[in-house]
């Protein structure tokens, strides 16, 4: 008891105990420096990748009449909605006008983007893309439209994934320890490996592999 009532006297003890203290303020004022700090520094990283994202560099869209950037920010929030980018609307929109400015046309802009979006780690892929993808593992989301009785017993699931572009068969491996799926599920599947089997392409989920439950939220809600 002692050691608590002497721990507790020393968490409450402050040098600067004055009643006009700016401890506070002076702690919000050195974590606000510090985040910008790291941000200056991840966009210096990021424009060492890509000279768009460089700091302090023009934004392209200062370039477009009124007309034109709202066509460029409806593009840029339907490709967010369309492809679950971490990347923000604001950035997109700054991709989409850095090709406008480069020559392309608002269609062939937003295209391009889209395309960089899919080819991001981790960016969700449309079903129909998936073959064209040059990389062994893509990520991807839709509804489980059937579910078959496995013909191996190394086999825990096989069926049909759908999304708005198409359907692609997956197999889950038991040794891969993920969660049971049902028909009707929306699920996204995160590094999923690609197969080729008579001209088709399939995914499978591995040990590496991860499913995700869209819809089904928070069990506490």
């Amino acid at each position: 008891m002692r050691a608590r009532e002497w721990e507790i006297a020393k968490t409450r003890t402050r040098w600067d105990d004055r009643q006009e203290s700016d401890r506070e303020a002076r702690t919000r004022r050195r974590v606000s420096e510090q985040s910008k700090e790291r941000n200056v520094e991840f966009e210096k990283r990021a424009a060492s990748v890509d000279a768009r994202l460089e700091p302090g560099r023009e934004d392209p869209r200062k370039g477009l009449r009124r007309e034109e950037l709202a066509a460029v920010n409806q593009q840029a929030m339907r490709i967010h909605q369309m492809v679950k980018s971490s990347v923000s609307r604001a950035v997109l929109s700054k991709q989409i006008a850095e090709r406008m400015s480069n020559g392309a046309e608002l269609v062939g802009a937003a295209t391009a983007v889209i395309e960089d979006q899919w080819m991001r780690p981790g960016g969700i892929v449309p079903i129909a893309k998936v073959g064209d993808m040059d990389r062994g593992e893509v990520t991807v989301e839709g509804r489980i439209e059937r579910i078959w009785e496995p013909s191996h017993p190394a086999i825990q699931s096989v069926g049909l994934l759908e999304d708005e572009s198409g359907r692609i068969r997956f197999t889950v491996w038991k040794k891969s320890k993920q969660p049971l799926v049902r028909e009707g599920d929306r699920v996204r599947f995160r590094a999923a490996a690609k197969n080729w089997y008579e001209g088709r392409c399939s995914i499978a989920l591995t040990r590496w592999s991860n499913i995700e439950f869209p819809e089904r939220g928070e069990w506490w809600k």
